[in-house]
């Protein structure tokens, strides 16, 4: 069964899932985050099949994410490296990460992996951020507001939120 189509619809988060697609998608882009750049590295790390493997690479590289490289004529390899749309990603991993760390997703007890600091080996983690302050800004003082390319739908979507009391 095909899945449902999430074009058209007035959505950040939905235009971001249509344009990465699926959860093996996801595990690329970890990977091109970590260095990786080469389909049989991309295979030794996830495990995927090698027709599902080529079907997501392309689609990365038809919406601009990735960017190919031929680095051998014979036979024809190519290495995948990550444009800056997809460096811009990074963000979304790491909340995923941080997600599953909080909640055991690796089901391990223990983070698999730490992000640190380069320079000083402290942890990391993800914040929103005051732009004007610098300051981190804590989840109980979020909230939503029609953007710029706001419409009906998403302004009724947010009144219903906002009385429903949803956070």
């Amino acid at each position: 069964m095909k899945a449902k189509s999430f074009a058209g619809m007035r959505c950040s988060v939905a235009g971001a899932l249509e344009m990465i697609g699926d959860r093996w998608t996801l595990l690329l882009l970890r990977d091109l985050g970590m260095g990786l750049s080469r389909f049989d590295e991309f295979q030794s790390s996830t495990g995927i099949a090698n027709t599902t493997l080529a079907t997501r690479l392309r689609n990365l590289e038809r919406n601009g994410i990735i960017a190919r490289t031929r680095y051998l004529e014979r036979p024809p390899r190519d290495a995948y490296h990550l444009t800056d749309k997809g460096r811009d990603f990074w963000k979304v991993l790491a909340a995923l990460r941080e997600w599953g760390d909080r909640w055991d997703a690796s089901g391990f007890g223990a983070p698999p992996i730490e992000v640190v600091d380069k320079d000083t080996d402290r942890k990391l983690r993800l914040a929103l951020v005051d732009p004007q302050t610098g300051k981190a800004v804590g989840g109980d003082r979020i909230r939503y507001r029609p953007g710029p390319g706001a419409d009906d739908s998403v302004r009724a979507l947010l009144q219903r939120a906002a009385v429903g009391g949803a956070s």
